[in-house]
């Protein structure tokens, strides 16, 4: 019999870690909506608690279903381990706290979603954390940015809304060649169109929000670990106990027992469930939501009353022969973002949309548009905005709808303008 590792990865998606024990038949994993979990003896909850069983005690420790998703996910990003959160923030945040303390300093990329913007320059900052941003295509720059207190390097697989496509191999070298872990956001690729790991990658995160999920329905993030990096670096001294403890999974480890558990960032079983059966679709969601892409940057391409448009699927995109180096599957991802002439060109056409929906989301099934200067970026400085998001850009998460009617209700909205 075929072993499932050997499986492809849409049949993957569907059925790793379905072992079926104690569901009853059932061909879902149950929602185990409890609080807490009942243990027979109490030498059995005593060697739970001191780590000598993975039985359950308390929903903010673990969960039979989240534990089946973070078992998935982790197969499926090429992982050892993974740790589910709350939100996709929330695994942003314990990634990074895992590794930071007062006086340290990290490497990321200029362009940021941006709450991962906001963390970085204004939350960390209070703590006595430095983020060193840089040019995510310019390796020297990486590079030159790391010095001796520099924990790790930070970037995203594709960059929101900046749309670019940093070189994971190349990064991840020089990283390890500096003794530090690299960190890759890969919500807007996910783990169909490209597996940082498999590229040298130590940390990989998601908003499961997003493609994972792909219904807009659950909130959740993930945690994935390599458990490739060597934690017995001098660098990382303070991380002994939990190499003593998990070994290769020490991060993972250091990240459950003192950030994850102590800052109550467990996801809710019914989204861990939820984003569970939306990754049963992911490949078929992902090879039409690419194939709109594709479709609606070309239509938007030649109209008229649009500036400019920024796909890194246009052969003339300073990123598209890395992405077609770098990602596993034919696609360039299923966002793209353009120009009107202004603002209130931005607002006429939003607007006047019938179908295409007005959220601060993206990933979703249905196609999503959103202004990111007036909304997701109103509270930076002016200056800030325009290095982030001009009031030209439209930013546009294209769902799996008929690429035609995509099409034909942006033709209408720009004729509103």
């Amino acid at each position: 019999m075929q072993k499932k590792n050997n499986y492809h990865f849409e049949t993957r998606a569907i059925h790793e870690g379905e072992t079926g024990d104690g569901w009853s038949g059932a061909t879902l994993p149950p929602i185990f909506q409890s609080a807490a979990h009942y243990h027979e003896s109490a030498e059995s909850l005593s060697k739970t608690f001191a780590g000598e069983t993975q039985d359950h005690i308390y929903m903010r420790l673990s969960n039979p279903t989240n534990r089946f998703l973070e078992q998935k996910l982790a197969a499926l990003e090429s992982g050892a381990g993974a740790v589910a959160t709350g939100s996709g923030m929330a695994a942003i945040n314990n990634a990074c706290m895992t590794l930071l303390r007062s006086g340290d300093e990290f490497v990321a990329s200029r362009s940021l979603f941006m709450s991962s913007y906001t963390l970085f320059t204004t939350i960390f900052k209070k703590y006595g954390i430095r983020v060193r941003l840089v040019d995510p295509l310019n390796l020297d720059d990486i590079e030159q940015a790391i010095n001796e207190k520099t924990r790790f390097v930070y970037m995203e697989t594709i960059t929101n809304p900046g749309m670019e496509i940093a070189d994971i191999k190349q990064i991840a070298q020089i990283s390890h060649t500096k003794g530090i872990p690299l960190m890759i956001d890969n919500t807007l690729a996910s783990p169909w169109l490209c597996r940082p790991i498999e590229l040298g990658a130590d940390i990989v995160l998601h908003s499961t929000t997003k493609y994972l999920s792909g219904h807009g329905g659950a909130l959740g993030g993930v945690v994935v670990d390599a458990g490739n990096f060597d934690w017995t670096r001098e660098r990382f001294s303070d991380f002994a106990p939990f190499v003593e403890q998990r070994g290769r999974l020490a991060f993972l480890h250091r990240l459950f027992k003192e950030i994850h558990v102590n800052f109550g960032t467990t996801p809710a079983p019914l989204h861990s469930y939820l984003t569970a059966i939306g990754l049963n679709t992911l490949g078929l969601r992902m090879e039409r939501h690419m194939e709109n892409a594709i479709r609606v940057a070309d239509f938007l391409k030649d109209q008229p009353k649009v500036e400019w448009v920024n796909f890194p699927g246009f052969e003339d995109h300073g990123c598209h022969e890395m992405a077609k180096t770098q990602f596993c599957n034919k696609g360039f991802g299923a966002m793209l973002t353009f120009g009107l002439k202004d603002q209130a060109a931005c607002f006429k056409f939003i607007d006047h949309l019938d179908m295409i929906l007005n959220i601060a989301n993206l990933g979703d099934c249905k196609t999503l548009i959103i202004h990111p200067y007036s909304s997701q970026y109103i509270s930076f400085s002016p200056a800030l905005k325009n290095k982030l998001a001009d009031p030209q850009l439209l930013r546009f998460s294209l769902g799996v709808e008929h690429a035609e009617d995509i099409c034909n209700d942006v033709a209408q909205a720009l004729e509103a303008i």
